[in-house]
């Protein structure tokens, strides 16, 4: 059947540029961003004012603007046009890199990734995105922008600590507000115009289904999750970078010997565990699994603290786990969240993950500034355990997939006679229908799905555009 939705779809030469290009602005970030992680304890200590407590601020700070400004510059972008927005966003973390390349002090840098955060592009980068594909080729374009995350936080790991080694703390804020120019000069030559601004459920955060997506137990506790991931790597990236120089004697400019093949490694190991979790249907065992072993994993890196092998392999253990949860937490919102609340779903959950990496900077600190380095593997497991019980009560997540379907609809009443008819065939397991984004949203699952009642329903309504039969 031409119309049928499982029909799959070439991305055309512009959907393809979107995807290379927006996923290009947001690695290039990711990686200024990532690239402090493993070095700013280290050369932080030249700064005036440090105590371990501003450091752990000026390494997580970036999380609370984050945190507080993705959603309003979402909006934003909707009033006032995706590019405009962005590119006042990229300035934003091109004039932090600067206040903090040129800061001699612990506050100009704090200061400085302060501004780098307020730049909180995200959620307008994601609304681009989905302006400038159709609804089958969405997901290729989120996964493409996630991938290019995930690769820009290895590349990070292992450049951080080398650039560091010859250019200093302040080199790094520099390349990092050269690299936010490049994605600035992408977002322009790059990056296609497109045709229309158009308001996506599925891809960026609905004021009016915040309160939904607040009330949903199933998806706050998602969010404890992400935010509880981040705030243990943020926290213990506060310490490990000293650890390894002092206690386990190897040289700044050595640590991404231990990064490179333990990042590398655990990326490879994890995959069939996602493989097991997806198609095995056994989310909820492996998920909840994963979060066990990485409590045992911090704590374990408390115990090994003084020996490097020991540490290694700790650290291998700690991020295959990491990279598992990293993969199947977006995974577990897209099958949680209801029809058409994906996007707003999403935008909570990245709030929650910034305000994490806030959070971890700042116990990161006070712990090792009370307690000891070592003592911060301490809390990052204790706080991983709570995570492990609460995650321990989830419900299983229903093997669902989400469809989107364009739809011309006039007014509400006309969407409700739709939803039903939608609900009442086999396999569609929640339906939303936006008639301001001309948007069915239908959550499937397709092992049962009835694809010809489901396409007769959408070839019929593209027969009779009003909806009437």
């Amino acid at each position: 059947m031409a119309d049928s939705l499982s029909q799959v779809s070439t991305m055309s030469r512009q959907e393809k540029r979107a995807s290379i290009g927006l996923a290009g602005i947001f690695s290039m970030r990711m990686l200024g961003l990532f690239m402090i992680l493993p070095v700013m304890s280290l050369y932080a200590e030249e700064l005036i004012g440090v105590t371990p407590l501003l450091l752990g601020l000026a390494i997580s700070v970036y999380g609370l603007t984050q945190a507080l400004l993705q959603i309003p510059f979402g909006l934003l972008s909707d009033r006032f046009g995706r590019k405009r927005i962005i590119t006042i966003g990229l300035l934003l973390f091109v004039s932090g890199s600067i206040v903090a390349a040129m800061s001699t002090t612990i506050y100009g840098v704090i200061l400085g990734r302060a501004l780098q955060g307020s730049g909180a592009v995200a959620a307008a980068v994601m609304a681009l995105a989905a302006d400038l594909t159709l609804e089958q080729n969405r997901t290729k374009i989120m996964a493409t922008i996630g991938i290019s995350i995930g690769i820009s936080f290895g590349v990070a790991m292992v450049l951080g600590p080398l650039l560091a080694s010859f250019a200093g703390l302040s080199g790094i804020f520099w390349f990092t507000a050269v690299l936010a120019f490049g994605a600035i000069v992408i977002l322009h030559k790059v990056v296609p115009d497109a045709s229309k601004l158009t308001i996506h459920k599925d891809a960026e955060p609905i004021p009016a289904l915040m309160a939904k997506v607040l009330k949903d137990g199933q998806l706050l506790r998602l969010d404890f999750g992400i935010f509880c991931l981040h705030l243990v790597m943020t926290a213990m990236f506060v310490v490990l970078p000293l650890l390894l120089r002092g206690k386990l004697g190897l040289a700044a400019e050595d640590h991404w010997m231990v990064y490179l093949p333990v990042l590398a490694l655990s990326v490879v190991v994890m995959v069939p565990f996602v493989i097991v979790a997806e198609k095995k249907r056994k989310m909820k065992l492996v998920f909840v699994s994963a979060v066990g072993v990485l409590s045992l994993a911090s704590f374990a890196l408390y115990l090994f603290s003084e020996s490097l092998w020991g540490m290694v392999a700790t650290l291998f253990v700690f991020f295959t786990a990491f990279n598992l949860l990293e993969a199947t937490l977006p995974s577990l919102i897209s099958k949680i969240a209801f029809a058409g609340g994906k996007g707003t779903a999403m935008g909570v959950y990245s709030s929650s993950q910034f305000f994490g990496a806030f959070c971890g900077g700042l116990l990161g600190g006070f712990i090792w500034d009370s307690y000891g380095l070592s003592s911060v593997f301490l809390m990052c497991g204790s706080v991983l355990f709570i995570w492990f019980l609460v995650a321990f009560g989830m419900k299983s997540p229903g093997h669902m997939s989400s469809l989107l379907k364009h739809l011309e609809l006039q007014t509400a009443e006309q969407a409700k006679q739709i939803t039903a008819k939608l609900l009442a065939i086999k396999g569609v397991l929640d339906v939303g229908i936006s008639v301001d984004d001309s948007t069915a949203y239908l959550k499937v699952d397709n092992d049962l799905l009835d694809e010809e009642a489901l396409d007769a329903i959408f070839l019929n309504l593209q027969s009779c555009p009003q909806g009437q039969e």
